[in-house]
């Protein structure tokens, strides 16, 4: 599962990467294809995909252990019931796709406006795709088969990156009034395609495992009304959370061709790390923190969120430098290829820098969520998730009004950044009345220490960059040894500073991700 993951987010960002140098970052082309590709996924989530793991899979898990056929029947209601709602609310999305690609991007300019609204009415079919494949993944994951949907994402980035590469081989235009028939047919049903190798790989399996695929016409006896119950403040997440992307994607419309690509890109960029480095610590906590806030055992939980905290802040923080210090030459490394536009590449640079100063409160505030919900609180930090949208939203609308149209996407991570660190601050707070404390003096130590040592690892990084700037040609050679040297001067400083310390986590920091050795 953890190769299959690790395969599935880097074939993800590769595709990132082929389609910016396929349609060229920071055209109008490539912004209204992003657009057009989010929302399925936008509406997915916001319909039926935050209620997946939360809601669906425990009721999944009760059915298999209380029926008689062993939840086969119930589970066959509840995949019918996702094809017939998602089925709706597909053909109601793809009516009003002007109306959705007006309330993401009101700065498009009419020609991208139209381009967005063809494209996602061959996207908008997702909507149906990714709901079978998540529910057939969570019927197999209850049948103790794992491998499939693990490896499904890679399928729909495999397919969608030898769309980009034909695109690529067979010259597709990078401007909107070059685009021909074929072109558009090419990235329209190819990037659909994808989603369906996805779903097929899940059902496939789903059907080798012995069960029985059937459609049956009255889903009913899965308990609609307690789904709906134990969803409402799932939903209030997910819609905070969606209010915040969407406020954001319309901003950065605001800034130019090629700012919504350049947001988004620095967002993927941005979550790559959290995802591969934090979520393996919080994976590793978890377990034991149920565990001990089942048995009312507070001094553990208390024990198990400080050491998360603090040896995901210990590890985090020079990723968060370097993508500070070095964002131009990250974005250079990863997007200035084809028809990328090197302004468009530099402002992709300098949005990755700002989201640096977003990471360690975001990784801090993410794994401090997850006392609330060992303690099974899901009420408290939906309302903490709706203030930091509210926060986030603020930050964008702002964004929008006050700064040149040219940094109003660089306001855009500004306002990410504010928001997670009052998240964390509120989720700190919130979290120590419940609890009585959070082990506050060792946070506070362990955060002015990693701050000093990363001050110190950004100051060698930074000398690295002067030294090299002027003995390198700029462009990609130039960018990957600039990069090379920084990071391994940084990083140089960052361990030194924190030995001089006593930063004790950057010792723990493998021993927690394999074992969670409790702290002493």
């Amino acid at each position: 599962m953890a190769i299959a993951t690790l395969a599935s987010r880097t074939a993800g960002f590769l595709r990132i990467v082929v389609l910016a140098a396929a349609l060229g970052l920071g055209t109008r082309l490539l912004d209204s294809y992003n657009v057009a590709n989010t929302l399925p996924n936008a509406v997915y989530e916001l319909v039926f995909g935050g209620a997946m793991a939360s809601i669906v899979v425990p009721l999944l898990t009760r059915a298999a252990l209380t029926e008689p056929d062993g939840g086969v029947v119930y589970a066959q209601r509840l995949l019918s019931l996702m094809v017939y709602g998602l089925g709706a609310v597909t053909l109601v999305a793809m009516a009003g796709a002007p109306w959705l690609v007006d309330l993401y991007a009101p700065g498009f300019t009419a020609e991208q406006r139209n381009l967005a609204i063809l494209l996602s009415r061959y996207f908008l079919p997702q909507i149906l795709f990714y709901g079978v494949s998540a529910t057939a993944g969570a019927v197999l994951n209850i049948r103790g088969r794992f491998a499939a949907p693990m490896w499904a994402p890679l399928c729909n980035s495999v397919v969608v990156i030898g769309v980009g590469l034909i695109y690529l081989a067979v010259g597709g235009s990078t401007g909107i009034a070059g685009l021909t028939p074929g072109q558009t047919t090419l990235l329209a049903i190819g990037t659909s395609a994808g989603v369906v190798a996805q779903m097929a790989l899940v059902v496939w399996a789903l059907a080798r495992s012995g069960f029985p695929l059937r459609l049956r016409l009255d889903p009913r006896g899965i308990a609609i009304r307690r789904i709906g119950r134990l969803g409402g403040w799932v939903l209030l997440s997910v819609v905070a959370a969606q209010v915040l992307l969407t406020a954001a994607t319309r901003a950065a419309s605001l800034s130019g061709p090629g700012a919504i690509t350049a947001y988004q890109n620095a967002y993927a960029v941005f979550q790559v790390p959290f995802a591969v480095i934090a979520l393996s610590v919080m994976t590793a906590m978890l377990p034991r923190l149920s565990r001990s806030a089942a048995r009312r055992d507070h001094e553990h939980v208390i024990g198990d969120l400080s050491l998360a905290v603090r040896v995901a802040v210990a590890v985090m923080a020079p990723i968060a430098v370097a993508m500070v210090v070095l964002g131009q030459q990250i974005a250079t490394l990863l997007f200035g290829h084809g028809h990328s536009a090197p302004a468009t590449v530099s402002l992709l640079g300098l949005v990755v820098a700002v989201f640096g100063f977003a990471l360690v409160p975001f990784t801090g505030y993410m794994i401090l969520q997850r006392g609330f919900y060992a303690l099974q609180d899901t009420r408290t930090p939906a309302l903490i998730t709706a203030g930091v949208s509210a926060i986030g939203v603020a930050g964008c609308v702002a964004a929008g009004w006050l700064l040149p149209s040219a940094d109003i996407v660089v306001g855009v991570a500004v306002a990410y950044a504010a928001a997670y660190t009052a998240g964390l601050v509120a989720t700190a707070v919130v979290l120590r009345r419940r609890l009585g404390r959070i082990d506050g003096h060792r946070l506070v130590r362990t955060h002015f220490h990693v701050l000093v040592a990363a001050a110190a690892g950004a100051a060698c990084a930074a000398l690295a960059v002067r030294a090299l700037t002027p003995l390198v040609t700029p462009g990609w050679t130039g960018s990957l040894l600039t990069l090379t040297v920084a990071a391994v001067a940084g990083f140089a400083g960052y361990v030194a500073a924190g030995r001089l310390l006593g930063l004790a986590e950057l010792r723990q920091v493998v021993t927690t991700a394999m074992s969670g050795i409790r702290p002493t």
